[in-house]
């Protein structure tokens, strides 16, 4: 159900009947979350036709606003979740840039490491985060529904436990182990770590779906030399049985024929968590039909997404990394290039910060813009500025009183009571939450909670109170007609320049810095349909010169470079 008050819509979630003897996980902050309120999202672009009046769909920005924006209209819609979360590896992740056109030099001058994402949480963060997540998505399966969960030994036990308390032990399906082989790490003083762990739990106990036809693999040649009509064992069925039919595969997967990655027919493109299509389109085979909707909100490369299109299924995405929307577009083009009739996907912004790609860059750019002294290893405080301590809120979406327990939770109190005791009319720090927009109450709330500590708080509203404030150096670029031509004449992404000023190897000309161009040739001031996507492969160069139709009207140029940063311009 939900409620509409002031313009504001508020999703509640139906709790989970508590059981006698349940365990349930506890961690330092947790915090109930029954209820979501609806986020508005805006369409900006569309690829190809609809069909049966469905477009499938992506979404840039957090999952957890992607998700309650999703409720209004497909709730107890979706059949199948994969998700392949943060694994709390204690790693950033970063993606090589190469400059198109010049190839590998010996002092590696040609290319440098862009971070992607950070997987660095503090316990209870984490657990808070994948809890609020896994409630959304519960909400958002039928009833036959079900989730598949991937993780790997970091976190797999403690997700077990939040998955048992959100859809209940009785909806555990199975556990399966994705087993793959490599070199380890000279030194290792344990067995080598080479599987990871998915997780299958139902919406309902006994009504998921499962294809045992669409997944079934060949007997091994021990149990086609033995079998005999009627025998009964793994992967058998009851009746009159056909041994070429093969077998249910066990839970332990061994898929992978060179290394971690199987040979199956798809590029990688080296996303650094990209999982195998094989393994994907196992797990939807099994679990959905066609024409049910199937849903990642941790889309990364968008292999999820390609599979769904390749198997006429519906699909839902999203990913707050602005490098994932980039690619899995392209990736889903380059499909319906080879797919005729495939659907077409539309591209949605939910809180449009253009701030930023990624989290890592937020939180590098805001110290740097607002001459903040970092603390690198600090759990609490991202640095001080003017004598005080700094926290940054997460920027896609303003802040809440929600997103303060995390401080909360992890505020040095025994310092504070000693700082109280020495001066009890004094506060006893002064603090500056940094945000992007914010609840009207947020500092009364937090002055309220806290007050036997008199705590001195500012916030500082970098949408209102630092609007002038240069983020980011946004791109330039000269287009424009010629008789019957568009011609891009130069682009200048100004944030990759600057990277590149410190490589030694020049660059020759703009195309060397773009992966994509795309042009609507008739925008209508909204939502742009491109018609030309002129993608070139890894070492290839765009054209840079298009032939413009005859009734061309506005024409909307949208030209990505390498850091999956993006320029419009109307001509």
């Amino acid at each position: 159900m939900y409620e509409q008050n002031d313009g504001q819509m508020t999703f509640e979630f139906q709790e989970r009947p508590t059981i006698k003897g349940f365990p349930e996980l506890r961690w330092t902050g947790k915090r109930p979350y029954r209820s979501t309120q609806y986020y508005p999202a805006q369409l900006k672009e569309r690829y190809g036709e609809e069909q049966n009046g469905w477009l499938n769909k992506i979404f840039w920005g957090d999952n957890l606003q992607v998700m309650s924006h999703l409720l209004k209209k497909y709730r107890g819609s979706i059949e199948l979740v994969y998700i392949d979360p943060p694994f709390d590896s204690k790693a950033d992740y970063k993606k090589t840039i190469e400059i198109k056109g010049v190839g590998k030099a010996e002092t590696d001058s040609t290319c440098f490491e862009e971070k992607q994402y950070g997987d660095i949480w503090t316990n209870d963060e984490y657990l808070q985060f994948m809890y609020e997540r896994l409630l959304l998505i519960r909400e958002l399966l039928t009833d036959t529904g079900s989730i598949f969960l991937h993780c790997d030994w970091h976190k797999s036990h403690h997700l077990r436990c939040l998955l048992d308390e959100v859809f209940g032990v009785d909806n555990f399906v199975n556990e399966i182990a994705w087993c793959y082989y490599g070199p380890g790490s000279p030194g290792m003083r344990q067995f080598n770590r080479k599987h990871d762990t998915i997780f299958w739990y139902s919406k309902t106990h006994g009504k998921w779906k499962f294809n045992a036809d669409a997944v079934r693999i060949p007997h091994d040649e021990k149990t086609t030399g033995n079998f005999k009509q009627g025998l009964r064992g793994s992967g058998f069925i009851a009746g009159d049985y056909n041994l070429a039919d093969g077998k249910i595969p066990e839970d332990w997967w061994e898929m992978a024929i060179a290394g971690r990655y199987p040979n199956d027919g798809i590029k990688r493109v080296g996303y650094p968590t990209e999982k195998p299509f094989k393994l994907v389109e196992r797990i939807i085979n099994a679990a959905s039909e066609e024409g049910d909707i199937v849903a990642d909100f941790f889309m990364g490369s968008g292999v999820t997404q390609m599979c769904a299109l390749k198997m006429n299924r519906r699909f839902i995405g999203a990913d707050i990394n602005l490098g994932s929307i980039q690619l899995t577009t392209k990736r889903l083009l380059a499909v319906m290039e080879e797919e005729q009739n495939a659907v077409g996907f539309e591209v949605y912004n939910v809180n449009n910060y253009d701030f930023f790609r990624n989290p890592i860059e937020a939180r590098d750019l805001l110290i740097a813009a607002l001459e903040i002294q970092p603390f690198p290893q600090s759990d609490v405080w991202d640095g001080e500025l003017d004598g005080r301590m700094v926290k940054i809120m997460p920027v896609n979406h303003i802040a809440t009183k929600a997103d303060l327990e995390e401080l909360k939770a992890n505020l040095p109190y025994k310092t504070y009571e000693r700082r109280r005791e020495e001066n009890p009319n004094k506060p006893v720090e002064s603090i500056t939450i940094v945000c992007m927009g914010h609840e009207p109450d947020l500092k009364a709330s937090l002055e309220q909670e806290l007050s036997e500590y008199k705590l001195d708080i500012e916030i500082l509203d970098v949408l209102k109170d630092k609007s002038d404030l240069q983020l980011k150096r946004e791109s330039e670029a000269e287009v424009v007609r010629e008789g019957s031509k568009l011609v891009i004449r130069a682009y200048y992404p100004m944030n990759l320049l600057q990277k590149l000023s410190l490589q030694r190897e020049a660059v020759n000309e703009w195309r060397q810095l773009v992966e994509s161009v795309m042009i609507d040739w008739n925008y209508d001031g909204v939502v742009m349909q491109p018609v030309i996507t002129d993608i070139p492969d890894k070492n290839g160069m765009v054209a840079g010169v298009y032939d413009i139709p005859d009734d061309a009207g506005t024409i909307k140029v949208k030209i990505t470079d390498l850091l999956s940063e993006s320029l419009e311009v109307e001509v």
